[in-house]
């Protein structure tokens, strides 16, 4: 009944989306305002580019690896939303790798499909696909580097860390959580790791994160820790597939690859269309580059919030990904409404384990995450549209809304049940000779 359920749910899901995509295109030849994002505009034009045997970095702002311009291809010779179709298939995709991974945990059925709703179904996630947007690609390849680590396969995991961290840069964040998590407890040669199951009262230990970071700054410990063979495997296999794909294009098409596709969001600065609270200094300097000391005191920020959080909560790798990709996009020098899919494919995948109540402490976190970037637009609008000068006026809502994440973020953490993944392997018995 369930499994008929939820396919039910994911037909739903596809007739929703496939609707949108057919109503954009009404949209984008009758209304002024486009459906389709400015972004899907860009990836077409590369593809083109690609097929007549050019650079796709020939086209202005195209700032991604060229395999999302290869997929778009078709583009060309079949239909115009041919990348709209994929990357929302890729969007379905997404809510059955959240139903697999919650699954594998033992999550309820009735809380798993409460799970896939709030993906299949979010206004942001189902817009974000049909209006053109590649990020649902990103979102499944994550979920699937997950779901292999889940089952012992580390090297395919590395592999498609690997590739997705060239297809986009952002999960490079979630490097260290995986590595720790590469546990020799946990993760044995020839040994399936055992899952934590989800229960809904047992919450387990938690070390603190002062104790980790003093068994990080102990170097025989960190010597003696790190270098396991499967947190070597997974380093090498994903450097070397990471550096193969950039090695690859760095020879079809030079700098202009390297630059746009990588290092161009390494120091990106956005003056406009930008929810960070350091946009309106960015719009300031922007004729000028920006010091070293200021590039720190932006950076510095993340990297601390990144640590602590890597620190006390890398064990239960879902929610560590979901608080860091958070903290990421909210103290960030560009926050565009995209980056939220980020985050949001992670939530699914910890909503079993909250105490938060959707009443009332829910309702006040989704009406201050939702209110804060309502004021933000509200005053972007007048910018935009209406030529008002009210610059101070979008900085001080984009603080606003730094602070309405920061509120959404410390309130997940106060009501999350803190659980690891894995379960260390049981010793075996020459292990337990040993002992004796």
């Amino acid at each position: 009944m369930v499994s008929v359920q939820f396919r039910t749910l994911l037909i739903v899901s596809a007739i929703l989306r496939v609707v949108l995509i057919l109503y954009g295109e009404w949209q984008d030849a009758h209304m002024e305002v486009r459906y389709t994002d400015i972004d899907y505009m860009v990836f077409s034009d590369a593809a083109s580019l690609m097929m007549s045997g050019k650079s796709p970095f020939e086209r202005s702002t195209y700032r991604y690896s060229p395999l999302l311009a290869f997929l778009l291809i078709p583009n060309s010779i079949l239909h115009r939303s041919w990348g709209k179709f994929i990357f929302s298939a890729a969007d379905l995709l997404v809510g059955l790798l959240i139903r697999m991974i919650l699954k594998l945990r033992g999550v309820p059925e009735k809380l798993s499909m409460i799970s896939v709703i709030v993906w299949l179904f979010n206004p942001f996630t189902f817009t974000i696909g049909t209006r053109g947007n590649c990020e649902p690609i990103v979102c499944a390849l994550v979920l699937w580097v997950f779901i292999c680590l889940m089952n012992g396969r580390v090297l395919q995991a590395a592999f498609w860390y690997g590739l997705v961290v060239h297809f986009r840069i952002y999960p490079i964040i979630y490097a260290l959580p995986i590595l720790v998590i590469l546990d020799p407890h946990v993760f044995q040669p020839g040994q399936k790791p055992r899952l934590q199951y989800w229960n809904r009262w047992q919450e387990s230990p938690q070390s603190s994160s002062a104790t980790r970071l003093a068994q990080l700054l102990c170097p025989w410990f960190l010597l003696k820790s790190a270098l396991t063979r499967e947190r070597i495997l997974f380093s090498f296999i994903s450097a070397v597939v990471f550096f193969l794909f950039t090695g690859l294009f760095y020879h079809l098409y030079g700098w202009d690859f390297l630059y746009e596709a990588l290092l161009y969001h390494l120091t990106r600065t956005d003056p406009r269309h930008n929810f960070s609270i350091y946009f309106y200094h960015i719009y300031l300097q922007y004729h000028r580059k920006l010091s070293i000391l200021e590039k720190l005191v932006s950076f510095l920020p993340q990297l601390i919030v990144q640590v602590v959080l890597v620190l006390s909560f890398a064990k239960d790798l879902p929610f560590c990904c979901l608080v860091q990709t958070v903290a990421f996009v909210a103290f960030n020098k560009v926050m565009t409404a995209q980056y939220f899919v980020w985050f949001f494919c992670l939530l699914p995948l910890v909503l079993a384990w909250s105490n938060m109540k959707l009443k009332w402490k829910g309702v006040s976190c989704i009406a201050l995450w939702v209110g804060g970037q309502l004021h933000w637009l509200l005053w972007g609008y007048m910018l935009e549209f209406k030529g008002q000068n009210v610059f101070l006026q979008l900085w001080m809502a984009s603080i606003i809304f730094l602070a309405a994440n920061t509120y959404v973020l410390v309130s997940i953490i106060r009501d999350h049940r803190f659980s690891p993944v894995f379960a260390p392997l049981e010793k075996t018995s020459k292990d337990s000779k040993k002992l004796k």
